[in-house]
């Protein structure tokens, strides 16, 4: 049975969603705030989200974003609003439906069958997922050579997201700075391993919360540096 998370403030429609969408055979859980609905989709799995957009706490498009971070499952937007701008900018942040109220029960059904039919056949036609390490917190994805850090995206160089991917798919492990070179660079050192601790300070300036006792790579006096798990 799919787990369906409306997150919706005024009650009485998110209700009448429910008793529809349980009427078709789906499990579902209803949540009027946005904060506590970011929360819960955050932490439990689902297979597919119904939004509102004006919401107390978190609006919609937050939510959003921060299901798209980590979820590729189907996501749509219900709202008053009309304007396209806003069907676009949902849309824009990974929304895969855009249902403009007042809209029948009915048809907010078919849209939810519609997209889980879509969703599971490409499932299992075994279309590629995106490389992604995910560690206390700092998502990389390695397909789209993006990072975020407690789901907020920082920008990295090629060489920083190199270096950083590599030691975070090899944590606990202590290399040596002129190895990191060679490995980063493809070359040997010649003596211009400061590069490497450059880099290290510029990746601990964007992913460590306090850089003077970073939780993710550490500095192994004497030898290098090791990724902490």
């Amino acid at each position: 049975m799919s787990r369906i998370l409306i997150i919706e403030d005024e009650e009485s429609i998110a209700e009448l969603e429910k008793d529809y969408l349980e009427l078709s055979g789906f499990e579902v859980d209803i949540e009027t705030d946005g904060l506590a609905g970011l929360e819960r989709a955050l932490k439990e799995d689902y297979d597919l989200y119904i939004l509102d957009l004006m919401l107390p706490g978190v609006d919609g498009y937050e939510i959003c974003r921060q299901i798209r971070e980590g979820r590729d499952v189907p996501v749509l937007m219900v709202s008053a609003r009309k304007d396209d701008i806003d069907k676009i900018r949902g849309l824009g942040l990974g929304a895969d439906d855009y249902i403009t109220k007042p809209f029948s029960p009915s048809e907010l059904v078919a849209r939810v069958k519609a997209h889980l039919a879509r969703y599971e056949r490409l499932v299992a036609s075994g279309a590629p997922k995106n490389d992604v390490i995910e560690i206390r917190g700092l998502r990389i994805d390695k397909t789209a050579r993006r990072v975020w850090v407690n789901g907020e995206e920082r920008q990295f160089t090629a060489k920083e997201f190199d270096l950083l991917t590599f030691l975070a798919e090899h944590p606990d492990r202590v290399f040596r700075k002129d190895e990191l070179f060679r490995e980063i660079w493809n070359m040997e050192s010649y003596g211009d391993i400061a590069t490497v601790t450059v880099h290290i300070k510029k990746i601990r300036e964007k992913i460590e919360f306090d850089t003077s006792k970073p939780q993710y790579i550490e500095t192994i006096w004497g030898v290098g540096y090791r990724f902490k798990m």
